[in-house]
């Protein structure tokens, strides 16, 4: 029972905030304002839902979130397993040194690198378009993935790779064959992080993108706050929508999360 208790208290610390974006969401602004805890008025209304697409060029800004996010995971996943890979194959004092140079990339501040990165973009022209994001995305998110899944890999029985070198198969014919399949648990559950960080970015779309043709969906929830007053129910109700791809990410591939995780940990 005293087990279970931090659990439902945190439980509800997650649930009612959850449920205040979705209620507001359904509310108009009057209403908001003059009741924010309590339910809607006039019962449930989804003229917000409608009004952020035919508003807003909502369906736009999803559809650059969602090409950012599909290229930027699947790119950092397809590298950074390979980069796993061939730490874990080396293993010996250049694999280790490899390993370490990708942990000290997790220990750089984001912020740090803003200015930098900045002008490197700006020299190659890659501001103002998503492919200079994807590219950001995966620099940025690459160590973490390669720390993921190096743990994981490390875990795999030696002996698979040496019986399939000795039956003549090549390193890509391994990898893709024995090592990619064996690591499904690790890659799903790095991609639900990679697409959680990747969809839910603000601070490079804010610090990249100026032309509302190229922004993401949170850059996008900022034009419903304004210096002096916010359009709650709006931004709430785009909230909402941004969250539902992460659920549906996340309820797909749940079943290899924890195994995921555990399986990262391990030290090799």
């Amino acid at each position: 029972m005293f087990r279970k208790f931090p659990l439902a208290v945190y439980a509800l610390i997650i649930l009612v905030p959850l449920t205040i974006v979705v209620l507001t969401s359904i509310k108009t602004l009057q209403e908001t304002f003059r009741n924010p805890l309590g339910l809607p008025e006039n019962g449930l209304q989804f003229e917000n839902y409608s009004r952020i697409f035919q508003e807003q060029t909502m369906s736009g800004y999803f559809i650059n979130s969602a090409i950012v996010t599909l290229f930027s995971v699947t790119l950092t996943l397809l590298f950074a397993a390979m980069i796993a890979y061939g730490i874990t194959r080396l293993n010996n004092w250049l694999g280790n040194v490899l390993f370490g140079l990708f942990t000290l990339g997790m220990m750089i501040p984001a912020q740090v690198n803003m200015v930098p990165l900045y002008a490197l973009m700006l020299d190659f022209q890659l501001t103002n378009s998503l492919l200079g994001l994807i590219i950001v995305n995966i620099a940025v998110t690459i160590p973490i993935a390669v720390f993921i899944l190096t743990g994981f890999m490390k875990t795999l029985p030696k002996e698979l790779f040496e019986a399939s070198t000795i039956d003549g198969a090549g390193e890509w014919r391994i990898f893709t064959r024995i090592a990619v399949p064996l690591s499904l648990p690790s890659l799903s559950a790095t991609a639900i992080f990679l697409f959680v960080m990747h969809w839910n970015d603000l601070l490079y779309p804010l610090l990249f993108i100026t032309d509302n043709a190229y922004k993401t969906l949170p850059l996008a929830l900022l034009e419903f706050q304004g210096e002096y007053s916010t359009n709650y129910p709006m931004l709430f109700t785009g909230v909402v929508l941004a969250s539902i791809p992460m659920v549906i990410a996340y309820l797909f591939l749940q079943r290899f999360f924890v195994a995921g995780i555990t399986a990262g940990a391990v030290k090799g």
